[in-house]
């Protein structure tokens, strides 16, 4: 053969591999939560995982700003996103047709695995006199943007203790990134959050004013306890944020990463395996990773059923039977 055909037939190669590698890259896209929260961080780590190997396995991760927990089931049931961060009791929820989802459960909702604790957590300014949930009663409070996570808690704790949004002053409904310079502004007395520990948004909002973690205890959030598996009694350590140096008692839930029956066996490996090959650099990402160990993460909080590709990496590691 001579040399301008061999030039001529491996430039016709290169042409004809370069669509075909395109067809081959997929797309996956993981819905978190607003920026100052640990649910973004969760989505950009995993990507950052599974991008360092996509000349290997062909996906490409992308990690946006959402409005949270239901925002993000509701778009992985729909079809616009693939997986999601979402609050372990909204999981259970979702799965089972329960509050928000009651008449429209999500039965191909998929559990992957669980990630950090998240306090229900309120932080209301040192002037406005609040020490407990109930004195929110007259006050100006943001509640939590609708669709998130922290907006469904806030409502159940609402029920659980006979409140109402009436019963308050001014009902805001910011984001996360928002409300921390609300309250610093005096626009709001009080802001609410469940979340992860420690974060950025709490932390701005104790150290540009002077504002105390709020305790929300009592019979009812007993309750809400005992006769739910999702929630557990939560401290929120002292010393964390700036004028909070005693400890204070909540309740919470578990961050948990979801996705759906219909997303291919091999992708959910894939990102499953980016996860927990590179365990020690994701741990690393944030300090609320500082404490997991994969035998809670993947057993705890989970009311879905695991996706068939979790279970496959996790049957490898001789984790699950």
């Amino acid at each position: 053969m001579s040399l301008m055909k061999s030039a001529l037939l491996g430039s016709a190669l290169v042409l004809a591999s370069g669509p075909v590698l395109a067809q081959q890259e997929q797309f996956i896209t993981i819905g978190t939560g607003g920026q100052t929260g640990v649910y973004y961080v969760v989505g950009q780590s995993i990507c950052r995982l599974v991008n360092r190997e996509t000349s290997e396995h062909g996906l490409r991760c992308t990690a946006p700003s959402t409005g949270g927990s239901i925002a993000n089931i509701n778009a992985i049931k729909a079809g616009d996103m693939t997986m999601g961060v979402a609050q372990s009791d909204w999981q259970f929820h979702a799965y089972n047709g329960t509050s928000d989802y009651e008449g429209d459960p999500f039965p191909e909702l998929r559990s992957i695995f669980a990630v950090h604790p998240e306090p229900f957590t309120v932080v209301a300014r040192a002037d406005s006199g609040v020490t407990t949930f109930e004195e929110l009663a007259g006050k100006r409070v943001n509640v939590g943007n609708p669709g998130s996570g922290s907006r469904g808690t806030f409502e159940v704790v609402l029920e659980a203790k006979g409140m109402s949004m009436s019963d308050f002053a001014l009902v805001s409904e910011l984001r996360p990134a928002e409300q921390s310079a609300a309250l610093g502004d005096n626009q709001v007395d009080a802001i609410s959050y469940t979340v992860g520990h420690p974060n950025g948004s709490i932390q701005e909002a104790t150290s540009t004013v002077d504002a105390r973690l709020v305790t929300v205890a009592g019979e009812a959030i007993d309750r809400l306890v005992e006769e739910n598996p999702y929630y557990a009694k939560v401290t929120i350590p002292g010393g964390m944020y700036a004028g909070n140096d005693q400890d204070t008692e909540t309740f919470g839930v578990l961050a948990t990463f979801v996705t759906s029956a219909d997303v291919p066996e091999e992708t959910v490996y894939q990102v499953v395996r980016a996860v927990f090959e590179n365990f020690d650099r994701f741990k690393q990402l944030h300090p609320a990773f500082e404490t997991l160990e994969p035998e809670t993460m993947i057993s705890e909080g989970l009311s879905a059923p695991l996706h068939d590709g979790a279970a496959r990496y996790y049957r490898e590691r001789g984790w699950i039977d």
